[in-house]
């Protein structure tokens, strides 16, 4: 599986998300440390969920790296992440 696949149901799972954007953007840092032929290390998530209202943008984050864990240990080598309520637009 791809890892992006591996993030979108992660992600999906975890918060039932109005909105899910995935972007690989390894190809931004070709030859950099993490860079891994293929790509799929380095991605930027945008999440939109009721789950995260009430949460600080810190708290957002952990819990996305936390649902993530497996991958950020191994093919994830960066991560992006914009987590915010439907209500924030």
């Amino acid at each position: 599986m791809k890892v992006a696949d591996t993030i979108r149901s992660k992600l999906t799972q975890a918060f039932s998300p109005q909105e899910l954007e995935i972007i690989d953007e390894s190809h931004l840092h070709a030859g950099h440390a993490g860079a891994r032929d293929g790509g799929e290390s380095h991605f930027r998530v945008t999440v939109v969920s009721d789950a995260f209202a009430g949460k600080s943008r810190m708290e957002r984050q952990r819990a996305v790296y936390g649902v993530l864990a497996d991958e950020l240990k191994g093919p994830i080598h960066a991560l992006s992440i914009t987590a915010r309520t439907p209500e924030e637009g």
